[in-house]
């Protein structure tokens, strides 16, 4: 009898146990997830998207996420990925808070992204602004002839070679490339515009291409403090009503100065050795 009793409280306290180990698990993932705030970082010229768009979708699809910071430390680049990325943070800002934070340079194509932001931060010295669209080519025509060498461009289509290096530029094709810029020119004023919440004609008056320290673009509107990265995280930490230190959970590539620094060259360096002779970006 005493070894059936015995056998009996036994039993309830591993019960006891195992539902003090339940409750705590069940705590401990509650309070993890009641804190997490992701962070999408954005570094170097902007080029290819795809693994940053994979971290935005990632924390959209992640209940356990409740905010997100974007990181921003960028020159701008090429356009369509520029779209890309500010479109999918678009459908992220549908569910959760998205605030901005700027490194050292978010100019053009990163202010762009930027502008999504529910909320913008920036240092006092922080670049940004440069709210305009680029499009570069060198002439080699007269040095070729120069030194002798002829180029023959055999096409089918009137615009096919617009951009060639080894003939000038004319009148015709000028206006139509003009025109191409105005037009992304304008998408980006109307999505600064909306993203600010700021009046067409102002976003326009601020968009001439010039660039605004953090200060100056504090007083323009076209961000909302000054603050670092983790004055980012105490606001949505506030804004959240986040209890304690939040757990910051970053994308799957961390930053590497030193792929940076080789990116970022090497883009410079063979953007007008792509298949097309100009590259539309957003660059200061």
């Amino acid at each position: 009898m005493a070894g059936h009793t015995g056998r009996k409280i036994l039993l309830i306290v591993c019960i006891v146990i195992a539902v003090i180990i339940f409750i705590t698990s069940i705590s401990g993932i509650f309070s993890g997830s009641n804190s997490k705030i992701g962070v999408v970082e954005i570094e170097g010229t902007i080029a290819d998207m795809k693994d940053v768009m994979a971290d935005i979708v990632r924390f959209k699809e992640d209940d356990s996420i409740r905010g997100v910071i974007v990181r921003i430390n960028s020159p701008g680049g090429a356009v369509g990925p520029t779209q890309e990325a500010a479109s999918e943070l678009k459908k992220l800002k549908e569910k959760k808070k998205v605030y901005v934070s700027m490194g050292s340079v978010c100019a053009s194509g990163g202010y762009y992204i930027a502008a999504v932001g529910d909320k913008v931060y920036a240092n006092p010295s922080t670049i940004t602004g440069s709210i305009g669209v680029i499009m570069q080519q060198t002439v080699v025509e007269d040095l070729m002839k120069k030194i002798g060498v002829q180029a023959n461009t055999i096409k089918a289509g009137s615009m096919k070679d617009v951009g060639n290096p080894f003939r000038k530029m004319t009148d015709h094709e000028r206006k139509y490339l003009q025109d191409i810029i105005d037009s992304i020119h304008e998408q980006f004023i109307k999505d600064v515009a909306a993203g600010r919440k700021m009046n067409i004609d102002k976003a326009r008056e601020l968009s001439d291409g010039r660039i605004y320290t953090g200060l100056k673009a504090k007083d323009a509107g076209l961000i909302d403090a000054i603050g670092t990265f983790y004055d980012t995280v105490d606001a949505m930490k506030t804004t959240l009503g986040i209890k304690g230190k939040p757990d910051l959970v970053y994308g799957k590539r961390p930053f590497s100065p030193l792929k940076w620094l080789v990116s970022s060259a090497l883009q410079d360096m063979f953007a007008r050795e792509q298949a097309a002779p100009f590259k539309y970006e957003y660059k200061p």
